[in-house]
């Protein structure tokens, strides 16, 4: 049937009193309108949903972002003495770490590793700064994966390999996990044994003084020996951990 013989028939049908003839034409004119309707509010709620996911994503937290090293040096030489001197008790709690398995040596030296890279990147000037700068953040993290397999075998493999994979990108990420899991696994074991108690008691309140010090240090750049308390006070939380390898 042509298009013209199409229009007369409907206009005929048309008169009869009670018949309304749609055209086939118009109805899929009508759904071509009202799929492109549905098509283009469903792009929209995609567009809008992307664009928060993007806002949450640009919004998270320090630690879940990539390192962005710093090439800039300390404010002052004697803050670089005392970043430098407040490094080294980390390789004497290394040093001093129970060695009774793999696990645990392997721990050990990792701790020796951050004391000298930290010590390493506050003595560093110039260029190569930003790198000694991942190098220590990832001293950090790898240490923390260390005492989470040495406090306990049976960690997930998936896990550990998620923060193998991670460790290099997201060092912060990776610290925060393990060190969650230390703090739960230091939590049980004093509630089970009373000796531990007071290396607990004084392992919360180093955490709680380091973490303020090292919000503190990222908020107030320029004012000088806050790292260094953080050093101090992160050393006095590993020393008590080492209790936990006895």
């Amino acid at each position: 049937m042509s298009l013209k013989t199409a229009t007369k028939s409907s206009n005929a049908l048309e008169g009869i009193h009670g018949v309304h003839v749609v055209s086939s034409f118009s109805y899929d004119r009508t759904t071509q309108v009202g799929d492109f309707q549905t098509n283009c509010k469903s792009s929209e709620m995609g567009t809008n949903q992307r664009l928060f996911i993007e806002r949450v994503w640009q919004q998270r937290p320090p630690c879940l972002r990539p390192i962005h090293c710093c090439i800039h040096g300390d404010q002052s030489a004697l803050e670089t003495a005392a970043n430098v001197a407040t490094s080294l008790p980390f390789i004497f709690l290394g040093m001093q770490a129970p060695r009774k398995n793999l696990n645990t040596k392997v721990y050990a030296n990792s701790l020796i590793g951050v004391g000298i890279a930290s010590s390493l990147y506050h003595a560093s000037r110039g260029k190569l700064r930003k790198y000694l700068r991942w190098l220590d953040y990832t001293m950090i993290a790898t240490t923390t994966v260390c005492l989470s397999r040495a406090l306990r075998n049976e960690n997930p493999k998936f896990l550990m390999a998620a923060s193998a994979l991670v460790l290099p990108f997201q060092p912060l990420m990776v610290s925060a996990v393990h060190t969650g899991m230390m703090e739960v696994a230091f939590a049980k074991r004093s509630l089970k044994d009373p000796d531990l108690k007071t290396a607990h008691n004084v392992h919360k309140m180093s955490s709680l003084l380091g973490g303020a010090l090292f919000i503190a240090d990222d908020f107030f750049p320029e004012t000088q020996f806050l790292h260094a308390g953080w050093h101090l006070a992160a050393a006095i939380g590993v020393g008590t951990c080492n209790k936990l390898l006895e």
